[in-house]
């Protein structure tokens, strides 16, 4: 996999600011965007909360074995996820990334889980992640009433991580109304992350239930129709070898595919 980087973004949530976004000053890379595109960065120093958080042996074996190809450090670094933040985690599997994002929110941030409903007779990992102490005490678990998101104060930070495409296999959901419903959810200056995979160049959402795959260009289209400012782009996980034509959980491809990682703003 190619490793670069993410933008440095403005804090959620703080004053407006005239600062622009710096370039790099090698190995620039400029994404494609209607008018102009905010550049990628080289790569930003990981916080000491997000690399003791990654590193934090509580974690699952499972988990930490996946980390040099997930590279959460680097994600959470992009979205400057930080102490006292409050965040909202839609569909958050088995808590890979719901581990780390509560640690470094700490005991004054909050982290918000919308979850599917388990199975009867199942019980959701993610509660179990919310009654472990060692998580601060700090996650709210809800079960996703699908095409909103309820949080009681509006958070700094709505996080998606390889599911933005499932919202398209829903047949109830209209994902554009749901975009907003996350924009009514965040404060001003508060950032909507979207990590997926990549589908090929100009197939729109059409490989969505087939590869669980998306186009990055038609979910920027459709994410900023609602509102929201593009800000910034990550090639942590970018991977040229990947052909997209693979299905994600194809084993010739699986955990190897080519990711986006994009961020947008709720206007100040």
């Amino acid at each position: 996999m190619t490793e670069s980087s993410g933008v440095i973004l403005p804090g959620a949530g703080t004053r407006p600011s005239n600062r622009l976004v710096r370039f790099a000053t090698a190995g620039l890379i400029v994404g494609s965007l209607v008018l102009c595109a905010p550049p990628v960065q080289a790569s930003k120093e990981i916080p000491k909360t997000i690399a003791a958080a990654v590193a934090d042996p509580a974690r699952p074996a499972d988990d930490r074995a996946r980390d040099a190809l997930r590279k959460p450090a680097a994600c959470l670094a992009f979205a400057e996820v930080h102490r006292g933040m409050s965040v909202a985690e839609l569909l958050p599997g088995h808590g890979y990334f719901t581990r780390i994002l509560s640690r470094v929110a700490g005991p004054k941030g909050h982290v918000y889980e919308f979850v599917g409903a388990p199975k009867p007779g199942e019980s959701s990992p993610i509660q179990a992640l919310a009654d472990d102490p060692h998580y601060y005490h700090n996650i709210t678990v809800t079960v996703w009433p699908v095409g909103k998101l309820p949080v009681p104060q509006p958070v700094d930070l709505v996080w998606t991580s390889q599911n933005y495409h499932d919202l398209h296999n829903l047949p109830s959901l209209n994902v554009a109304d749901f975009d907003r419903a996350v924009y009514q959810a965040l404060k001003p200056g508060g950032i909507y992350l979207v990590l997926d995979h990549v589908a090929p160049a100009g197939s729109g959402f059409s490989d969505t239930s087939t590869l669980h795959r998306i186009d990055p260009a038609a979910a920027k289209k459709e994410i900023m129709s609602a509102g929201f400012e593009f800000v910034g782009q990550s090639n942590v996980l970018r991977n040229a070898n990947d052909p997209h034509t693979n299905k994600v959980f194809d084993p010739a491809i699986r955990g190897h595919t080519d990711q986006f990682v994009y961020a947008f703003r709720k206007p100040q």
